[in-house]
């Protein structure tokens, strides 16, 4: 007698759930799954990696460009722990991801099998879920359950292990049909003591972070902050949540924020949060707040009651998805404006993204202020972690919802592949990744799946010689002891070329905007390789003090 095995129905939710392209690195752990793939090829896409944590990567980037969640499978054992940046990058990031993993087969189970793990206990804290399917009929409902909880609430990663025998049993009757995540609302009594805080206030400040917004949503609070010239901040690499030429938009509160915005929030007397977690970044390592302060003038709304009142006790707690909590301020008929204080706040922030001097012949400031000038709103920037990433955030503007690909955990390694999964799903766009060249190095293998795929993008190595973010603090806290932060790097552009891209090199500030225009324009993935100084460690700062 036929039936349909729990690797097809798996499949099936995939596509129900409207999954256009999932990441993996196959394993033998988990072939039925692989084979069900076959019958699908005209629906969902299936992009075999060269590392697991570039998959999981490239299935985050799809979730920050989509707002659906990103799909990984890899195999056991060293598959799940290699992916595992992947599900920490979700989980600081508030990403929603689902990663498969192949397990032994339910027999063999607690007997340390080939490769075998506790999924549940590897994965429990850096994860919303972590379950096994140890009964085929029940595929449809946990897989079900996957996609609802990784987009319900604080949107986030879930594990899924497949034991392997499992996987070619009788999955039962059961459809799939495709999740639709349940949203709260902001209470009724919770708007109305927002909009009486707002009408009483007279330095207000909204800082927006997360990811369950709506470009709609987003359009509409924009709309509404600029009817009454209410400053707008953005949370640590959230800076595409608002078009950062809207009059109301004054900065970020990123490792460095925007000059003079933290002045700016210490002078208000209202700070509405909406979205953020108010992590350690976001508030400058929890200093952002007395508790004194928290108590009279925050308002915290966020989806996840778990990180409500975790640090501070706020004025006032709020549990709501970003985009529906926008949507009912919105429906507030404030009597007021606050023009003479957007306008200080404005003018400060505008002042900071004046190109800065630079040491040695190459400019990021220059270099980012001319992409900025060059490249459309639509275009989508991704990065990793480093301190090459200072430049972008300060320098390049952001015009639209999920164009900025970066992760809130600091991942080194994380902007190139996620960049390949940004270009793959939005073939027609221009994707850029930044990376730097100790963070390019964690992935840049994954430039052999750009070339498989397709997947045209344009990636700029800025290559310093040093892992420079901890030469930095190295040279600060032990001065003139340098070890183990000098890179011996390749040449970048030879080594886009041996895997069949095209690679050209920048060592004036002056040759990039040329080279960047011919790297548009190509039909393959371009490298470009940019020299920099490591003296040029961050915007207006040298790593070196100068002498008197």
């Amino acid at each position: 007698m036929s039936f349909v095995t729990a690797a097809r129905r798996l499949v099936e939710t995939i596509v129900a759930n409207e999954i256009t392209h999932v990441f993996c690195v196959p394993g033998e752990s988990y072939l039925p799954v692989l084979d069900a793939f076959v019958d699908f090829q005209d629906r969902v896409r299936l992009i075999a990696c060269r590392h697991e944590a570039g998959a999981a990567n490239m299935a985050v980037g799809y979730a920050k460009v989509t707002g659906k969640p990103g799909v990984c499978f890899v195999t056991r054992g060293p598959g799940a722990t290699h992916a595992s940046i992947g599900v920490h990058t979700a989980s600081q990031d508030s990403a929603p991801l689902i990663l498969f993993v192949g397990q032994v087969a339910r027999t063999d189970r607690g007997r340390e099998g080939f490769q075998e793990l506790d999924y549940r206990a590897v994965f429990g804290s850096m994860t919303k879920l972590a379950v096994e399917i140890d009964d085929p009929r029940r595929v449809v409902e946990i897989a079900t359950r996957a996609f609802a909880t990784a987009q319900q609430g604080r949107h986030g990663p879930v594990v899924v292990a497949l034991p392997e025998d499992m996987l070619t049993e009788d999955a039962g009757e059961r459809l799939p049909r495709r999740v639709e995540p349940a949203r709260a609302s902001l209470d009724e009594n919770a708007l109305a003591e927002i909009g009486r805080r707002l009408e009483n206030a007279e330095r207000p400040l909204v800082i927006l972070g997360g990811t369950g917004w709506t470009d709609e949503a987003l359009a509409r609070f924009a709309e509404w902050a600029g009817k009454h010239d209410l400053p707008v901040a953005l949370s640590w690499r959230r800076k595409d949540l608002i078009d950062n030429e809207h009059r109301c938009y004054v900065g970020d509160l990123s490792l460095r924020p925007s000059p003079g915005l933290l002045e700016h929030i210490e002078a208000a007397d209202l700070i509405v949060v909406i979205g953020s977690r108010l992590s350690e970044i976001t508030t400058g390592g929890y200093q952002m707040f007395s508790s004194e302060e928290a108590a009279t003038k925050l308002v915290h709304i966020h989806p996840s009651a778990e990180d409500l009142q975790r640090v501070w006790q706020p004025a006032v707690a709020a549990i709501a998805n970003e985009a529906k909590a926008v949507e009912a301020l919105c429906s507030l008929r404030l009597p007021r404006k606050w023009s003479a204080w957007r306008r200080l706040a404005r003018t400060t922030f505008e002042r900071s993204r004046e190109p800065v001097p630079a040491v040695g012949p190459v400019n990021l400031s220059q270099i980012l202020t001319h992409m900025s000038e060059v490249l459309p709103p639509d275009a989508i920037v991704c990065n990793g972690a480093g301190n090459y990433a200072a430049w972008p955030n300060r320098f390049y503007r952001f015009r639209r919802p999920r164009t900025q690909v970066a992760p809130t955990s600091g991942a080194m390694g994380f902007g190139f592949p996620a960049a390949i999964a940004a270009k793959l799903v939005h073939p027609d766009r221009d994707v850029i990744a930044l990376a730097g060249d100790g963070c390019f190095l964690m992935t840049g293998q994954e430039l052999a799946t750009a070339v498989q795929y397709g997947a045209n993008l344009v990636t700029l190595v800025i290559d310093n010689g040093s892992y420079g973010t901890i030469r930095m603090y190295q040279e600060r806290s032990y001065p003139q002891r340098v070890i183990a932060t000098e890179l011996r790097n390749p040449d970048f552009a030879a080594y886009a070329r041996a895997f069949g891209a095209i690679g050209m090199t920048v060592e004036r500030t002056e040759d990039f905007a040329p080279a960047f225009a011919q790297a548009r324009a190509a039909q393959r993935p371009v490298v470009i390789h940019v020299k920099t100084s490591v003296e040029d460690i961050l915007p207006g700062q040298r790593l070196h003090a100068q002498p008197k």
